[in-house]
C-alpha cells in the first residue's frame, strides 16, 4: 500500500542507514531517488550490488556506518516490484536471483535480454472519502504515469474553446497524449518514415473521472469518452476509483467499445491499465473539428508534426520545446506526496 511514509524515504523505516548528504550544493536524494538515478545512468540490466556500488562511487547518498548497504538496496528495489511501481522492471534469472531495469530504457537493452518474463505486482488502494479535492488536481498524476511509458500528455480546456455550445464537452478529451515509435537504427528510421508517417506515431485521448461508482456513472462515463476520443488511436476512461461490483460491465463495455480503463492511483507510477484500449485508425476531420475549436489541442497538433518533420540537428531541442508544452510532471517521490497532501488527494 502506498502510504506517505514510504515517500519520505526509506532511510527513517531502517534507522541504521545514515543520513543523505548535507555537504553538497545538490538537491539532497532520497535513497528511493538515488536507487532510481543509478538505475537510469547505468542504462542496462543490473543487480542490487551493482546499484549500491554506483551510488556509492557517485557520492549520490551518505550510508553511514550501515554494516550491510547493499542488503538495504536490495529491498528499496524489492518495494518498487511489490507496490506496482512501474517505473522498475524485475527478471527472474538462474538461481533464483533478480535483476532489475528502469522502464523507461527498456528501448536501449537488447531485445534477447528482456526475453525472460518481467514481473509486476498490482496492489490496490482505499480511498478516503473524507478527503475532497477537484478532477483536474488527478491531471498531473496522470502526466507523470504517462510520461513514465513514454508518453507526451496535455490537458485541453474545453471552457477556452470557441462557441458557448454546453455539449463541447463531450467533443473534448480532458486530456490528449503521443507516442514516438523509437527506433534504434538510422536505417529504420528512415525506412518507416519513407513506407507511412503514420506509423511513427500513436495518438490517445484521457476522459478523466474522480470515482465510478454506480451502472449510471459508468455509462455516462464510458460513452463521454467514446465520444470524446472518435478522433484517436487510442481512448482511455481514467478514474482514481472504480466500484468492484462495476468490473464485469467495465469489461463488457471494454469489448464492445474498444475504450481502454485505467485505475489511477495517488502514486502515479503505481496506476495500472485495467482493460486495454483498441487500435483505430485516425479520423483527420475530426482532429480539424477541434483543431479550429480550441486552440491548445491545435497547438498539440502543430508541435506534434514540428517533431516528426524535424532534422535530425534540431530534434532535440524540437523534443524539448513539446516536452515543455505539454503537462507537468512529477521529478521525484517527495513532490507527489506534497502534492497529494495540499490538495487532499487520499493516499491510503
Amino acid at each position: 500500500m502506498y502510504t506517505p511514509e514510504k515517500f519520505r524515504g526509506i532511510n527513517e523505516l531502517l534507522p541504521m542507514v545514515g543520513q543523505p548528504h548535507s555537504n553538497t550544493k545538490q538537491t539532497v536524494m532520497t535513497l528511493k531517488e538515488a536507487v532510481l538515478k543509478s538505475l537510469e545512468d547505468i542504462n542496462d540490466i543490473t543487480n542490487y550490488s551493482t546499484v549500491c556500488s554506483h551510488i556509492v562511487d557517485k557520492n549520490y547518498y551518505d550510508f553511514g556506518n550501515a554494516k550491510t548497504p547493499s542488503a538495504t538496496i536490495s529491498a528499496v528495489l524489492g518495494d518498487f516490484i511489490r507496490n506496482g511501481d512501474t517505473r522498475v522492471k524485475r527478471i527472474k534469472q538462474s538461481g533464483g536471483t533478480y535483476s532489475y531495469y528502469l522502464t523507461k530504457n527498456e528501448q536501449n537493452i537488447a531485445i534477447d535480454v528482456l526475453t525472460d518474463a518481467t514481473e509486476t505486482i498490482t496492489k490496490s488502494v482505499k480511498v478516503d472519502k473524507s478527503k475532497t479535492y477537484n478532477e483536474r488536481d488527478l491531471h498531473k498524476l496522470l502526466s507523470s504515469y504517462l510520461k513514465n511509458t513514454g508518453i507526451y500528455s496535455k490537458t485541453i480546456f474545453h471552457e477556452q474553446s470557441n462557441g458557448k455550445d454546453n455539449n463541447q464537452i463531450w467533443t473534448h478529451p480532458d486530456m490528449v497524449g503521443i507516442k514516438f515509435l523509437n527506433l534504434q537504427t538510422k536505417a529504420s528510421q528512415n525506412f518507416i518514415k519513407s513506407v507511412n508517417r503514420v506509423d511513427t506515431f500513436k495518438l490517445s485521448s484521457y476522459e478523466i473521472k474522480k470515482e465510478i461508482n454506480s451502472d449510471s456513472e459508468l455509462k455516462k462515463a464510458f460513452f463521454q469518452a467514446v465520444s470524446n476520443s472518435s478522433w484517436a488511436n487510442f481512448g482511455y476512461l481514467v478514474a482514481f476509483e472504480f466500484s468492484d461490483s462495476l468490473t464485469e460491465e467495465i469489461e463488457r463495455l471494454n469489448q464492445s467499445f474498444g475504450i481502454g480503463v485505467i485505475e489511477l492511483n495517488a502514486n502515479p507510477y503505481q496506476s495500472k491499465v485495467l482493460f486495454p484500449a483498441k487500435f483505430r485508425n485516425l479520423d483527420f476531420k475530426t482532429i480539424d473539428k477541434l483543431c479550429k475549436i480550441n486552440k491548445e489541442f491545435e497547438k498539440f497538433i502543430e508541435q506534434t508534426e514540428k517533431l516528426m518533420t524535424a532534422e535530425d540537428r534540431y530534434y532535440k531541442s524540437t523534443e524539448k520545446e513539446l516536452d515543455e508544452f505539454c503537462d507537468d510532471y512529477f521529478a521525484n517521490d517527495s513532490e507527489i506526496e506534497e502534492y497529494c497532501k495540499n490538495n487532499h488527494i487520499p493516499t491510503e
